[in-house]
């Protein structure tokens, strides 16, 4: 049955507008991406099928462009369409921590972090630099790798935050896995990073880690 045979309150678009997008599932949301379904399958059946098929939302978003294509019901121009959704929603929330903005809401500032580093295929070192009112000065990759106590040199995260003449930072870093847990090297890192800050006096508020969702160390007591 084709979706414009469902009643009306099922349907994904009407559901959308009636109770917002986060009332949808994911094959929901999907499908009214996708529009249109194939023979024999109506659009939530593809979305279902995708999303089985590349392993959930995740997967399917970071698909390459031959993975992408080759499936069933997909193409150049739905692949196309999905970058410039996924390139809209990056600069949106760069866009909440633009330079000069405040940092006062954590949320805004996992959205931030997990925009800009949880797709990345690496692991990413990164500094989110502030004055002394927590204003944005500057966000920076600063080491690229594996992440450890070898990769990550004090030296040079000291010289960015004299160079933006930061008074407080934010550290983070992705694991590519989706696996948000800091680990061993990751407390042992962000002591390190805390002791050579405490020399200039500049403040470290918090060490993030970015995968599936992102970890504060901070809140967990872990600095």
């Amino acid at each position: 049955m084709a979706i414009t045979d469902w009643p009306e309150d099922e349907r994904p678009r009407e559901r959308l507008l009636k109770r917002g997008a986060g009332a949808l599932s994911d094959a929901e949301l999907f499908a009214i991406f996708l529009r249109t379904g194939v023979a024999g399958r109506s659009a939530v059946d593809l979305a279902r099928d995708l999303l089985a098929h590349f392993g959930g939302v995740r997967g399917l978003l970071n698909a390459s462009r031959r993975d992408f294509t080759e499936a069933k019901g997909l193409g150049d121009a739905k692949f196309t369409q999905l970058q410039a959704v996924l390139e809209l929603a990056r600069r949106h929330f760069a866009e909440e921590l633009a330079e000069g903005a405040v940092i006062d809401s954590p949320e805004a500032t996992r959205r931030f972090l997990q925009a800009q580093l949880r797709d990345a295929a690496q692991e990413v070192f990164a500094v989110l630099f502030l004055d002394q009112r927590h204003r944005v000065l500057a966000f920076e990759r600063l080491f690229f790798g594996t992440i450890n106590q070898s990769a990550v040199h004090p030296r040079e995260v000291v010289k960015a935050v004299l160079r933006h003449n930061a008074a407080a930072v934010i550290l983070a870093h992705n694991h590519p896995s989706g696996v948000a847990e800091p680990s061993t090297a990751d407390r042992e890192i962000t002591l390190r990073l805390r002791d050579a800050l405490n020399l200039i006096d500049v403040r470290l508020l918090d060490h993030m880690i970015v995968g599936d969702r992102c970890t504060s160390m901070a809140e967990l007591g872990m600095i």
